[in-house]
């Protein structure tokens, strides 16, 4: 386990439910699921907002050492995409 390394792989969402959606009853369970998904469009769209005003911020006040430590702590956190 020691071994296993965040390696991230490209997704392409529009062919993945174009090819999901072939299956039976996969539209209505992913129609089912829409407020879900819309939750958790809009709390990464507000945390990557969050992460690029803090970093903005940062170089505005001239503290490039805290921008780096930032934008290295940010390696560990595959979510946000600056």
């Amino acid at each position: 386990m020691d071994e296993l390394k965040y390696d991230p792989v490209s997704h392409d969402h529009k062919a993945f439910l174009k090819k999901a959606q072939r299956r039976e009853g996969f539209s209505k369970a992913y129609n089912d699921l829409e407020e879900e998904y819309t939750l958790v469009r809009e709390m990464l769209s507000a945390r990557s907002n969050r992460v690029l005003k803090n970093k903005n911020q940062a170089v505005r006040q001239g503290n490039f050492g805290d921008v780096l430590k930032y934008l290295n702590n940010l390696n560990d956190s595959p979510v946000c995409d600056i």
